[in-house]
């Protein structure tokens, strides 16, 4: 599969990371954009040979971009060459759907920009159009995509928290997967780990605390 498809075949992620930013200050689309973004960068960066699934190495990547959004006050930041030819990729793809009613290939895309695919697509992902959100119905209208709830939604939240839960320091960690994923008591966890269950309870606070922190 290339890397263009690869994109392709994994948009659900990037809704599905949008969405936990829903209603958080910032446009949907500006959300979808960013994340797009991650999307390529995983797909480039991606080493099948690591034994990793695509997934599990791009929700961490899409969700930073996302957050980099915020930090950034809301704009996702192109480099100078990638804003030109998303500007270019733009403008060939609404000419050829006003011309043939119909959506730009990729590859025909690729070769009017003078790029190899996974460029083009990078191209259509920065210009916020990725294999266009837009349908037509029977009666000829146009509308636009809504992202609903899909099954990656319950992926990227075991992802991003598996991601917190190993930045944590290794004792942090130790509690959370005896409480957590073992279900031992806050005594047994105490037992374990050779303190009192009054420290467990106060530490077990901070660790939660810290890890809504890194959620966002």
């Amino acid at each position: 599969m290339t890397k263009a498809e690869l994109v392709e075949s994994n948009l659900g992620l990037v809704h599905a990371c949008a969405a936990r930013f829903r209603g958080k200050g910032i446009e949907y689309d500006d959300l979808y954009a960013a994340g797009c973004l991650g999307l390529t960068m995983a797909v480039g960066r991606f080493e099948p040979e690591r034994g990793l699934k695509l997934s599990t190495y791009a929700v961490p990547v899409i969700l930073g971009e996302i957050r980099r959004l915020f930090r950034e006050g809301g704009t996702v930041k192109l480099s100078r060459p990638l804003q030109e030819r998303s500007v270019k990729a733009r403008r060939i793809a609404e000419a050829y759907r006003r011309e043939h009613n119909a959506e730009i290939r990729i590859e025909e895309l690729a070769d009017r920009l003078g790029t190899d695919v996974y460029a083009a697509q990078e191209a259509l992902n920065a210009a916020q159009s990725t294999l266009s959100l837009s349908y037509e119905g029977d009666d000829g209208r146009r509308g636009v995509d809504v992202p609903v709830p899909s099954p990656e939604e319950a992926l990227t939240d075991r992802l991003s928290l598996r991601e917190a839960i190993g930045a944590l320091p290794q004792e942090d960690r130790r509690l959370i997967e005896l409480r957590y994923f073992r279900h031992k008591t806050q005594s047994d966890t105490a037992k374990r780990l050779g303190t009192t269950q009054v420290q467990i309870s106060r530490r077990e606070k901070k660790i939660l605390l810290k890890l809504r922190g890194m959620l966002g």
